[in-house]
C-alpha cells in the first residue's frame, strides 16, 4: 500500500529554517511528481510546492517563493522540502502529496490521493 511519512518539524524562531523530509513506499517514487501542501490553524488547505518526476522542472506557490526549495532523492525514495527565512504566517501542517502522473497539473487535483500523516511547523518568537 502506498505510505507517505513527513517528518522533520518543529519549533523554529523568524528567520530560522527547517528541513522537511517525505519518505514513500508502495509505489515507483521516480515515477511520480511530488507536491507539499500545508494546512493553517483555522484555514484551508493549500498548494505549497511541486516537483516533477525526475526533478527537472519545480514549482512554488508566491508566497513561498525564494525561501523555500523543493528537491527529491529517488534512490531514497525521499522527497524534501527545504525551508529558509521562516515567517510567523509559515505555521501549519505540512503534508507530501503524490500527484497522478509524472507532472504537476493544478487541473488534476483529483487525482492527488495518497497523503502522508503530516509534520507541524511552528514559527515563533
Amino acid at each position: 500500500e502506498v505510505q507517505l511519512v513527513e517528518s522533520g518539524g518543529g519549533l523554529v524562531q523568524p528567520g530560522g529554517s527547517l528541513r522537511l523530509s517525505c519518505v514513500a513506499s508502495g509505489f515507483t517514487f521516480s515515477n511520480y511528481a511530488m507536491s507539499w501542501l500545508r494546512q493553517a490553524p483555522g484555514k484551508g488547505l493549500e498548494w505549497v510546492s511541486a516537483i516533477n518526476s525526475g526533478g527537472g522542472r519545480t514549482y512554488y506557490a508566491g508566497s513561498v517563493k525564494g525561501r523555500f526549495t523543493i528537491s527529491r532523492d529517488d534512490a531514497k525514495n525521499t522527497l524534501y522540502l527545504q525551508l529558509n527565512s521562516l515567517k510567523t504566517e509559515d505555521t501549519a501542517m505540512y503534508y507530501c502529496a503524490r500527484e497522478g502522473s509524472q507532472y504537476y497539473s493544478s487541473a488534476d487535483y483529483l487525482s492527488r490521493n495518497y497523503w502522508g500523516q503530516g509534520t507541524q511547523v511552528t514559527v515563533s518568537s
